[in-house]
């Protein structure tokens, strides 16, 4: 057995330096280091050089351990700490001769993870104090975290003031938080965890379990939180710490148990609170490491005797003894009052780690977990604020925005009555293909517009279907339905309306040929031709587009949402698109080519209101279908891309768009048509009161024509009594002249008596017709010759007195 005045010159050295972690010394060693590297390096120089010799050093706090245990080796000395947690005191090369009863830091982390693994949290957050003992720690528990597929993802620090780092954790929604730093500045950042309201049921923090019991309670002038602000803010928090003291009833080295241990420990504080007692929980350990030392130089007392030597021959130049003393220790294993001793390779001690929980305002034990054994030990009695463990992070739900079903339904009623329309159209033009009026209106290219209508119609089908009718993966064809539908459609439907309009503005609106223009005959192969040159171009740039870029799914993400109810959650709204990595270069051609096509119609409508021809009879029709394709397609067209994002908007412009240009289109050019051949009777006596009237292709001109014939007619008959009764006055006038000369020899004898009647000519006037007829003298090719040239029946000298004529017969002029 070692000699008792050994065991009292290491107890003494045990005591001054376990002053500094706060352990209440003998009144005779009232010098404290306060864990200050100054401090301790001045009180190092006084113990290596002031009798006796020194053969062990005991220090306390990490900071002081770190400068004791690097300059140790210059004196051959052993170190042994039993209050020193940092992980960078684990470096054998850097502290050859360093051991500790107190476990490292890093064995909490291994703790920590078991914890996060088994709540399923994957995304964590640090907040540290930047000394070295936490920056260390916290690099462990980083490369622990990533071999377990846990994520830091916020990682703060602070010097002195943790406000900012708090309001940081609070910005980048940091749930599930681990806190290193010492009990002074765990108060600083829980008052600054109350203000920013970053506790509750949404979060929990992990603190290191060595601070006093009531350490948020403690009245602290750097703070301006009360005791009640600082008791919210802390509830619920979790705990790791070393097992200091054994939790099982086993007499140790030492023949005493853990709970007689602490009845003496309690003893000697004379009735002092343990909670206010700075270094209580350290206690056992610096008890076993006294125990740990005497009992690795009473270990070396028969090594160092084979080799004629004694412990009393140490000195600072002594290599061998140390070595002795460190292999002692390195082999240590003993039961102490704070569980099982023993050191790994670093000189550290292994022990389990007890887990804590602040439970209504004192800390509860909820397990153990020994880290060797990888064995976690639970109670089951932990207590949650919420329903249970919170999330790791706000829970955000993927949710896909679909379309309105209401409103894909009912513009899904409108296209299906289009077509059903279109069909109608496209039979009644084909039915009566044979009538002339129909043959005037390029009935081909019409039965194009109504097949183009009708593809452009059922193109909203697939412009409504999403991810809420089909699986994602047929989503592409869909979205290739689309664009073939309507780039097709449009072709077909507006290309033949557009090829109408083209050919009577080339034929008809030069004034110096447009007589000449009016006599020729249009070609039918000419306007197919240009209809198919239109869907060629859109054929050959879809196909381009297809194989070169084709469509695929893009998923946009929207700002997340809270929901109505109470929940820890966010939505994330989810919109799919159909799309492709040049999409704005391709719209950009499209939308080009087909807008200076949409122009050039509305110009060519324009030039051609005027125009009449019976070879396309109906190109007005045609021209009003394009102004209003044109401004719906215009307007439409970057309406959409506004609204892309809005999916109801969005398909309610385009598909509104479609079914009002099909609807407008075919109301336009075959309602009319319709109605036309209803309202005059049977298709065939149409077709022949066309031939007659020369099938003029408009219906004004052609009433009027019908008009001047009745006229002409009536005109004529009319002209012809006349000349009769023209005829039998000339006869009677030629009757009365005969007999009047008879009368003259026998009637000579009386001139004397009687004044001759002066002779008089008949006035012009009265041989003119009535206003509205025709004049024979300016008309006479419209007049017989008898009548043209009745003027001879009248001689130049012949004298007949108004008297003469028969009243009866001068109406008969005028009648």
């Amino acid at each position: 057995m070692l000699a008792s005045s050994w065991r009292a010159e290491t107890s003494a050295i045990a005591l001054s330096w376990a002053s500094g972690m706060h352990l209440n010394p003998p009144a005779s060693m009232t010098e404290t280091t306060q864990c200050d590297p100054g401090e301790a390096t001045k009180l190092l120089y006084d113990l290596l050089y002031t009798e006796p010799i020194k053969i062990v050093l005991m220090p306390g706090c990490s900071g002081v351990s770190t400068l004791v245990a690097e300059a140790a080796r210059m004196w051959n000395l052993i170190v042994l700490s039993y209050g020193s947690s940092s992980p960078a005191l684990s470096n054998r090369q850097r502290f050859p001769t360093f051991f500790r009863t107190h476990p490292s830091a890093t064995l909490h982390n291994p703790t920590r993870v078991q914890l996060f693994q088994k709540w399923k949290w994957t995304r964590i957050a640090t907040i540290q104090q930047t000394t070295e003992v936490f920056t260390s720690t916290l690099d462990d528990l980083e490369q622990r975290t990533k071999e377990a597929g846990i994520e830091i993802s916020v990682r703060q620090s602070f010097l002195t003031d943790p406000a900012v780092a708090v309001k940081n954790l609070k910005r980048q929604d940091a749930r599930i938080i681990v806190g290193l730093f010492y009990e002074t500045e765990a108060r600083k950042v829980f008052c600054e965890v109350f203000k920013e309201k970053l506790y509750g049921k949404k979060y929990v923090w992990f603190l290191i379990g060595w601070y006093a019991d009531n350490w948020f309670k403690i009245k602290d002038p750097a703070i301006n939180c009360t005791v009640e602000n600082m008791t919210e803010a802390v509830e619920g928090h979790v705990t790791t710490e070393i097992v200091m003291l054994n939790p099982e009833t086993v007499r140790g080295v030492s023949n005493m148990t853990s709970q007689e241990f602490l009845a003496a420990l309690m003893s000697r504080l004379g009735g002092k609170n343990p909670e206010e007692t700075g270094g209580f929980q350290e206690a056992p350990l610096a008890y076993d490491a006294v125990w740990a030392l005497a009992l690795a130089l009473n270990k070396t007392v028969a090594p160092l005797k084979a080799k004629g030597r004694r412990l009393e021959d140490f000195n600072y130049n002594n290599h061998d003894i140390t070595s002795e003393i460190y292999r002692a220790l390195n082999t240590s294993s003993f039961e102490g009052v704070s569980g099982q001793v023993v050191f790994d390779a670093q000189g550290s001690r292994m022990a389990m780690t007890l887990i804590e929980q602040l439970q209504g305002g004192s800390y509860k034990k909820i397990g153990y977990y020994d880290s060797s054994q990888k064995n976690l030990s639970w109670f089951g009695n932990d207590v949650w604020i919420g329903a249970g463990p919170p999330a790791d992070r706000t829970v955000v739900i993927e949710e896909y925005r679909f379309l309105s079903q209401k409103l894909f339904a009912a513009v899904s009623v409108f296209a299906g009555l289009g077509i059903l329309l279109g069909i109608v159209c496209l039979t009644f033009n084909i039915y009566n293909g044979s009538v002339r009026y129909i043959q005037n209106s390029q009935p081909y290219l019409n039965n194009m517009t109504a097949v183009g209508c009708m593809m452009a119609l059922a193109a909203v089908f697939p412009l409504g279907i999403d991810g809420h009718h089909v699986h994602r993966s047929q989503f592409p064809v869909v979205c290739q339905f689309r664009l073939w539908l309507l780039g097709l459609g449009f072709s077909l439907a507006y290309g033949s309306m557009f090829t109408k309009i083209w050919w009577v503005h080339t034929l008809f609106t030069k004034k110096e040929e447009k007589k000449e223009k009016k006599k020729q005959h249009l070609e039918p192969w000419k306007l197919y031709a240009t209809v198919g040159v239109l869907l060629a171009i859109d054929f050959l740039s879809l196909m381009i587009w297809q194989i070169v870029d084709p469509l695929h799914i893009t998923v946009e993400k929207f700002t997340k949402e809270a929901p109505k109810e109470d929940l820890d959650v966010l939505i994330q709204p989810l919109l799919e698109h159909c799309s492709s990595e040049k999409m704005n270069t391709w719209l950009g051609v499209v939308y080009g080519y087909k807008g200076l096509l949409l122009l050039l119609g509305i110009f060519l409508a324009y030039e051609t209101k005027s125009v009449s021809t019976e070879k396309i009879n109906d190109h007005r029709a045609v021209g009003m279908a394009i102004y209003n394709v044109a401004v719906l397609c215009l307007i439409t067209a970057p309406v959409t891309m506004i609204l892309s994002s809005q999916q109801d908007a969005s398909f309610a412009f385009a598909s509104l768009a479609v079914v009002f240009s099909a609807y407008i289109t075919l109301v336009v050019l075959f309602v009319p048509k319709m109605r036309r051949l209803i309202t005059r009777g049977e298709w065939q006596s149409e077709q022949q009161d066309t031939l007659k009237t020369g099938s003029s292709t408009n219906n004004n001109d052609e009433e009027k024509s019908r008009q001047l014939e009745r006229e002409n007619r009536e005109l004529q008959k009319i002209i012809q009594e006349k000349e009769e009764r023209v005829s039998a006055l000339r006869n009677q006038l030629a009757e009365r002249q005969a007999l009047r000369n008879r009368r003259r020899p026998s009637t000579g004898q009386n001139q004397n008596h009687n004044a001759p009647p002066p002779s008089s000519q008949p006035d012009p006037k009265s041989l003119l017709p009535p206003p509205g007829y025709p004049n024979p003298s300016t008309d006479n090719h419209s007049l017989p010759p008898s009548f043209s040239n009745s003027s001879n029946l009248y001689p130049a000298d012949s004298k007949m007195s108004r008297n003469h004529c028969h009243n009866s017969q001068i109406p008969l002029l005028y009648k």
